[in-house]
């Protein structure tokens, strides 16, 4: 967690770094009721599980952070093990069934908690087709800090990690992780110049 000795406000957008290990792909009935339950953030749309299939090579090893989906990610259960008490508050761990198989081994982090810290005035516009914004800019005073990760009104098909929580991750994951910087207070930390692309 945050103390008065952590490093200036970091957001991050975390990815995998697609080396030599399998992905996770989402089934497309899956992205829709995620999607669908991020925009309404109704209970009825809330997903009870998740399912998808593994791309790649299957001789290729796993990995514990195997997707890339800006909407949340799939984790390991060595990852959830370690860090339940510091994700949950933020969200929920949904269970991941891989060509209709439950095994206990992934879980998809559902981010449920919403901020209110975008700035709006800095940021870049939203893309038109997809609604992205490649630049954010966030409001430190009102940056849920004690939080994982967050969404943000303008934006809640994305979920945005604090620099503490990216920093366990990363400690967790090691180089299978990608963390690009979105925004810090920090003049001297350069963003990531399109950190929701591929």
């Amino acid at each position: 967690m945050p103390t008065s000795t952590t490093p200036p406000r970091r957001v991050y957008r975390l990815m995998p770094t697609y080396k030599d290990f399998r992905t996770f792909v989402f089934s497309d009935a899956a992205l829709q009721r995620i999607k669908r339950w991020q925009r309404t953030g109704l209970l009825e749309d809330l997903p009870q599980e998740v399912d998808g299939h593994w791309n790649g090579d299957p001789s290729e090893r796993l990995t514990d952070f195997p997707s890339g989906f800006t909407g949340g990610p799939v984790l390991s259960r060595r990852i959830v093990d370690a860090l339940t008490g510091e994700l949950a508050p933020a969200g929920r761990f949904v269970p991941v069934r891989v060509d209709g198989e439950e095994t206990g081994d992934y879980v998809f982090y559902l981010v449920e908690a919403v901020a209110d810290c975008l700035d709006a005035q800095r940021s870049s516009k939203p893309k038109r087709a997809t609604g992205h914004i490649k630049q954010s800019v966030f409001r430190p005073d009102a940056l849920p800090c004690e939080l994982p990760a967050f969404r943000v009104p303008e934006l809640p098909k994305v979920v945005y990690w604090n620099g503490w929580a990216a920093d366990r991750l990363g400690e967790l994951v090691g180089d299978d992780l990608e963390t690009r910087l979105v925004w810090s207070e920090d003049p001297s930390l350069k963003p990531h110049p399109d950190p929701m692309g591929f």
